[in-house]
């Protein structure tokens, strides 16, 4: 499969790299990698509006101050590679309408739940993140890694692993993190951008969630439901969110966490659980989502006083 991705690199004029929607630091930095590999005849989209920007932990990645954002991006490429997506719904907008009529789709994923939706697929669901298959994938096929790409594979290894502590890590995980680092790059710096940067307002907003969350079944289940309003009172966006779920999963009689993100125009929750002992992909599933084991996530189209509620009978179901 190596081989095949590589001869449509090689033969495509202008290919477009998509990240994920709420991209995090395995989208970015996998994607990264890929461009400085490509070089000028690759883009990356990232699926934000332009003013919206790129995520603040990520701009060190130099490799994303040329992206194309929904607004910007054309229709112009002979070739898609979608990085991390997890399914094609994770692809929106004007992007989806030019993934969907593309004959020529790459879809490189570690998420077990893909259901290989690309024209070519190298999904390999037991990887701690796209940037370890992406690191294997350029071993495979003795493509030199140079600082620029191992900066970026580095960042999405550490950042989908949260510094090497969860369940997904394996000594292959180590192994590759101990070859991006001899390449020169500076691990410390990395970290430091990542998780170091947290403007004031990320903080307070987050103090206020965490304050506010419900415990449920015997403290074994704690969420937490965002409105619009309470990131308009901060003065927040969605990246905002990011991590909250985990600083819940870390009480100690949690078992699973939940956080919703109500979008009151669109009628829609997005959810995203973490969890300890439970397999949440098949909570998930039932609700057209997917993710791993332990961290999972969907989309239900109800307003979150009753996603909530739906989401705690699937729960109950698995604690019982």
């Amino acid at each position: 499969m190596e081989s095949k991705i590589l001869e449509k690199i090689n033969a495509a004029k202008k290919i477009l790299i998509i990240t994920h929607v709420n991209p995090d630091g395995d989208t970015l930095g996998s994607a990264v990698s890929l461009k400085e590999f490509i070089k000028d005849r690759a883009d990356i989209l990232i699926q934000t509006k332009k003013e919206v920007g790129i995520p603040y932990s990520y701009k060190f990645l130099e490799g994303l101050k040329d992206a194309k954002f929904l607004d910007t991006v054309k229709d112009e490429y002979d070739l898609l590679i979608a990085v991390d997506v997890a399914s094609v719904d994770r692809i929106v907008d004007f992007a989806r309408e030019i993934f969907d009529k593309s004959n020529n789709k790459i879809n490189i994923d570690h998420h077990k739940t893909n259901n290989n939706y690309g024209n070519l697929n190298l999904v390999k669901g037991g990887y701690s993140s796209t940037g370890e298959v992406l690191y294997d994938f350029y071993q495979a096929l003795n493509i030199k890694i140079n600082k620029k790409m191992a900066e970026a594979l580095y960042a999405a290894i550490l950042t989908d692993t949260g510094c090497f502590k969860y369940e997904n890590v394996t000594p292959d995980t180590f192994i590759a993190a101990s070859c991006l680092a001899k390449t020169g790059i500076n691990t410390s710096n990395i970290a430091k951008e990542c998780y170091d940067k947290k403007p004031k307002s990320m903080v307070t907003f987050q103090a206020n969630v965490v304050s506010n969350a419900k415990f449920v079944m015997d403290d074994r289940v704690c969420y937490a439901i965002i409105t619009d309003d309470l990131m308009k009172k901060y003065k927040v966006s969605n990246e905002h969110t990011e991590g909250i779920a985990e600083t819940l999963r870390s009480i100690n009689s949690v078992d699973i966490s939940i956080v919703l993100k109500e979008n009151k125009e669109k009628n829609s929750t997005k959810v995203s659980l973490r969890s300890k002992t439970i397999d949440l992909t098949q909570i998930t599933e039932r609700f057209f989502g997917g993710g791993h084991k332990m961290a999972a996530g969907c989309t239900i189209k109800k307003p979150a006083s009753v996603a909530i509620e739906l989401i705690l009978d699937e729960i109950y179901k698995c604690l019982k």
